[in-house]
């Protein structure tokens, strides 16, 4: 498996990008997080650093942030 593909420097990767370090959004496609991380290390990062995530359509939205989420229905 290539270096950039290795579960720990991706998640890496997808958490120090510009959105996530200043409190934003992310989006990964699931069959891409299920492939490189696995969705149980993926939602353990998630958690770990205290964000919370959503499942939508084939991708996780991750805000990266601690505030409350609201759905408007």
């Amino acid at each position: 498996m290539p270096e950039f593909l290795d579960p720990q420097i991706w998640l890496d990767h997808v958490f120090s990008a510009k959105a996530a370090q200043t409190g934003g959004v992310v989006r990964r496609r699931v069959r891409d997080v299920e492939r490189i991380a696995g969705r149980e290390l993926f939602c353990r990062e998630v958690r770990r650093r205290g964000f919370r995530a959503i499942e939508n359509n084939g991708h996780f939205v991750v805000f990266c942030n601690r505030a409350p989420i609201y759905p408007l229905e």
